[in-house]
C-alpha cells in the first residue's frame, strides 16, 4: 500500500505540474496587456510600467514561469492588485462559507440520494422506481440558480423560513451562519443528489442478483438485512467513488449558488477578481481548487480499502 500511495503521490505533483503551467499560460495568453487590465483605463503608462516591473512581468517568459514554479512550490500564490494582500490570505478568509455550503450540500445529496438510488433498486420496474428516475432527472436538468431563486421567492421572501441572503453579520455564531447557508445547501444537495440517485440504484442492480444475495435470502435473512449488510456494502465502491467526485465539483461549482445567496465565499471571490482582472487571485483560486480536487480523489481511492478489504492496491 505504502508504494501505492507513493506512486499517487507522484501522479499528484505531476496533475499539479501540468496545472500550474496551464494556469500560467492562460493567464499570459489574455488579451491585452495584464498590468494595463488591472489598472484601468485611466492609467498612464508609468503606472503601467511600475505595476509590470512588480509583478515581474518585465522579465523574460522563462524566468517569469520558473519563479511562478518557485513561489507556487513554496505555497506563495502571490499578492492581490486590488486588496493588496497575500492571496492566500484573503483565499483562507473566504474559505469558510465555501467549505461549509460544500460540506453541507453533499451531507444532503446523499441523505436524500443513497435511500431513494437503493429503494428504486429494490423496486426496480414499480411506479415507485420510475417517479424517483424521472425525479433525478428533473432534477440534474433544472438550473440551481433558477432553483435558489424559486426557493428565494417562495420560503425566504414568502414563508419566511429562512434568510433571504447573505452569511450573517461578522460576529454571528455558528448556529446563525448554519441558518443562513440552508436553503443555497439545499439547493445544491437537491441538483447534486440526482447523479447519487442513479449511480446508487445502477450499484445496486449489479450486486441484487449475485449469488450471495440469493444465498443470504436462502438463509430466512430479513430483506433489511440483506439489503443493508449484503447488497449495499458491496455496491459502496461505485457509490462512494461519485459521492466523491460530486463532492470535489461542488467545491469549484458553487459559485453561481453563491452569488444567488451573496455568500462571500470564494465563488463570489473569483467573479470579483475576474471583474477588476485581479489575476493573482484568479490563478491563485484555480491552483488551491485543482488540490483540492487531486486530493479528494486520492482520500477516495484510499476509503476503497476500508469498504472491502478485499481491494488490493
Amino acid at each position: 500500500m505504502a508504494t501505492y500511495i507513493a506512486k499517487r503521490l507522484f501522479g499528484m505533483i505531476v496533475v499539479m505540474f501540468i496545472v500550474l503551467t496551464t494556469v500560467f499560460i492562460i493567464v499570459r495568453l489574455a488579451p491585452g496587456d495584464p498590468a494595463a487590465l488591472m489598472l484601468g483605463p485611466d492609467a498612464t503608462m508609468a503606472d503601467i510600467a511600475a505595476l509590470r516591473q512588480t509583478i515581474g512581468l518585465d522579465q523574460p517568459i522563462a524566468v517569469q514561469y520558473v519563479s511562478f514554479l518557485g513561489h507556487m512550490a513554496e505555497g506563495d500564490l502571490g499578492r492581490s492588485i486590488f486588496f493588496n494582500a497575500p492571496v492566500r490570505e484573503i483565499i483562507a478568509a473566504r474559505a469558510e462559507p465555501t467549505a461549509l455550503l460544500t460540506l453541507f450540500s453533499i451531507l444532503i445529496s446523499v441523505v436524500i440520494a443513497l435511500p431513494v438510488g437503493v429503494l428504486s433498486a429494490y423496486t426496480r420496474g414499480t411506479l415507485f422506481d420510475q417517479g424517483a428516475l424521472s425525479s433525478a432527472m428533473l432534477a440534474a436538468s433544472v438550473p440551481s440558480f433558477w432553483l435558489g431563486l424559486m426557493f428565494q421567492q417562495y420560503l425566504a421572501t414568502g414563508a419566511g423560513w429562512f434568510p433571504v441572503s447573505g452569511f450573517g453579520a461578522p460576529d454571528a455564531s455558528f448556529l446563525e451562519r448554519l441558518r443562513y447557508l440552508a436553503l443555497p445547501s439545499i439547493v445544491l444537495g437537491i441538483v447534486n443528489s440526482a447523479l447519487i440517485i442513479r449511480f446508487s440504484r445502477a450499484a445496486m442492480l449489479d450486486v441484487l442478483n449475485d449469488d450471495y444475495v440469493r444465498t443470504a435470502r436462502a438463509k430466512g435473512m430479513s430483506e433489511w438485512r440483506v439489503m443493508v449488510r449484503h447488497a449495499l456494502k458491496n455496491a459502496l465502491i461505485p457509490i462512494v467513488t461519485v459521492v466523491g467526485l460530486t463532492f470535489a465539483l461542488l467545491i469549484s461549482g458553487a459559485i453561481v449558488t453563491e452569488r444567488v445567496f451573496n455568500l462571500p465565499g470564494l465563488g463570489s471571490l473569483v467573479v470579483g477578481a475576474v471583474l477588476r482582472r485581479d489575476y493573482p487571485v484568479i490563478q491563485g483560486v484555480l491552483v488551491v481548487i485543482a488540490g483540492l480536487y487531486v486530493l479528494i480523489n486520492l482520500l477516495v481511492d484510499l476509503l476503497y480499502l476500508a469498504i472491502d478489504p478485499r481491494v488490493k492496491y
